[in-house]
């Protein structure tokens, strides 16, 4: 069961070989034997977790059961959740329960789906490594020195290690993709405004998006079909016709154009990780599909221009945590001024400080028209090089990260070596498009090697059919790092 597709659950769930109660106290079990190793967990709540599964149990009984209901899934701890502690990863919220629902969680309610507890993540999503969290780092269960990946590195994590047959993740620079590449699992980061962020603790606003992470492309159509949709309390939610993601899966890849951006296979990518992306492209090409060379001239900006708008807006987002109105508070203090500087100074880590002091740098007088307003002119100059790019093909692909996974530590000391590792990811938030990892093989030390494919606007299940048609034929998916199965 722990190995099981969410197709195969459901079938199971359905036919009443097993009950939800049943399926999520395995998964219960599994998460208590390895989480204390891994740290992929920040709350389980198993009374809560129980009570939704024996409701879920009822709902199939009546038959309305829908593809998810009774599937245990494993939320970031940046979706609030009515009754559950939401931090964040940080101190700053270490205390907070939740009065209510994001719209994500608020729909996999709706379709009896099993919360089976909150995932560990860098604080405020702000980190590749999943290091920064309040919590300790979480693990990556292919090799416990090495980093999962961040922000959603617990979701990374929790499937991988088969602890959750699924989770949701927010991918603000490559936060879902860079974590899916390093864990060996599949992530989507859907085009901007098709999953709602109402109750999704914001770091960027005009960057963040949720998306789902599971082992394969299947299951990520399932989920992806339960999350996307018009939400009113998102003023940047997109209002569009509901689409089945699930619905051309099997479809033939036919004239499938790839796009190779010289720029993303130039120096810079590991030796180990240009072998696996090139297989898998070679895959590609037995399918059927026809290799165009193309070009992103503005890609190597990305990074520079990420990290001037996304600290900015993380500056303005995060000035609500004050002590004032919830969270955390400093304990001593003289005067209203001194409680606010003792409450972050205290509330928020290393990372979370360095960011805000950047953000409010670029928008302080004098600096806003050299800095920020230079990213966003550049941010047009990379969003314009996609459009060109897609009348060339029908997706980009190339590798989600410059290397495997690094170990503990090794980047801590240097934030811009950290930086690096969204600079193949980071550009598709800045265009808003859609983006995904998925596994394709292992590099240095057995770790695993991702596969990014960047789609069109709202071509996610075009994306997610290409997906599927190569783990028809390949299964880099399927792989579980040795021995968590039989712990």
């Amino acid at each position: 069961m722990l190995n099981a597709s969410l197709k195969q659950l459901a079938t199971q769930l359905l036919q009443r070989k097993i009950s939800s109660v049943e399926l999520t106290k395995e998964f219960l079990k599994h998460i208590k034997t390895l989480n204390q190793e891994l740290n992929a967990f920040i709350t389980l709540n198993e009374e809560m977790s129980l009570a939704q599964a024996q409701a879920a149990d009822n709902m199939i009984a009546a038959g309305e059961a829908h593809p998810l209901t009774g599937i245990p899934v494993a939320q970031k701890d940046i979706f609030c959740a009515k009754e559950w502690l939401t931090t964040c990863g940080s101190k700053m919220l270490s205390n907070f329960i939740s009065p209510y629902d994001a719209t994500v969680i608020e729909r996999f309610n709706q379709v009896g789906a099993v919360n089976i507890g909150k995932t560990n993540m860098d604080e405020f999503a702000m980190g590749s490594s999943n290091e920064t969290s309040y919590y300790g780092p979480v693990k990556n269960p292919w090799d416990s020195l090495a980093v999962p990946g961040g922000s959603s590195g617990g979701s990374a994590c929790a499937i991988a290690a088969r602890m959750a047959p699924a989770a949701t993740g927010t991918d603000t620079g490559g936060s879902i993709r860079q974590p899916a590449a390093l864990c060996g699992i599949s992530g989507i980061k859907p085009t901007y405004g098709l999953v709602s962020r109402y109750g999704m603790i914001a770091f960027a606003s005009s960057l963040d998006q949720a998306g789902p992470m599971a082992k394969s492309a299947e299951d990520l159509a399932l989920l992806l079909n339960v999350m996307a949709g018009f939400d009113t309390r998102d003023s940047t939610s997109i209002q569009r016709e509901p689409e089945d993601y699930a619905h051309d899966l099997e479809k033939p890849l036919g004239q499938l154009r790839i796009g190779l951006p010289r720029e993303y296979f130039a120096k810079g990518m590991s030796n180990d990780v240009a072998s696996a992306v090139e297989a898998a492209i070679a895959e590609y090409r037995k399918l059927g599909a026809t290799i165009v060379e193309i070009s992103l001239p503005n890609a190597r900006l990305s990074i520079p221009v990420y990290y001037v708008l996304a600290p900015a807006e993380a500056s303005s987002n995060l000035s609500r945590f004050d002590g004032v109105r919830y969270g955390y508070r400093a304990e001593q203090y003289t005067d209203l001024e001194d409680m606010y500087k003792k409450t972050r100074a205290q509330g928020f880590g290393a990372e979370v400080k360095r960011r805000i002091l950047i953000g409010t740098y670029v928008l302080s007088h004098g600096y806003y028209d050299a800095y920020y307003l230079q990213a966003q002119k550049l941010r047009r100059l990379i969003a314009n090089d996609f459009t060109d790019a897609f009348k060339q093909c029908d997706v980009i692909m190339g590798p989600t990260t410059p290397a495997v996974a690094f170990n503990l530590g090794e980047k801590s000391s240097d934030p811009i070596q950290m930086y690096l590792s969204d600079i193949y990811t980071s550009a598709a938030n800045l265009a808003g498009l859609p983006a995904m990892s998925i596994p394709v093989g292992f590099g240095d030390k057995n770790r695993p090697v991702g596969l990014h494919i960047i789609g069109n606007y709202f071509r996610e299940a075009q994306m997610l059919n290409i997906t599927h048609r190569y783990q028809q034929v390949t299964d880099w998916h399927l792989r579980v790092p040795a021995g968590l199965l039989e712990v």
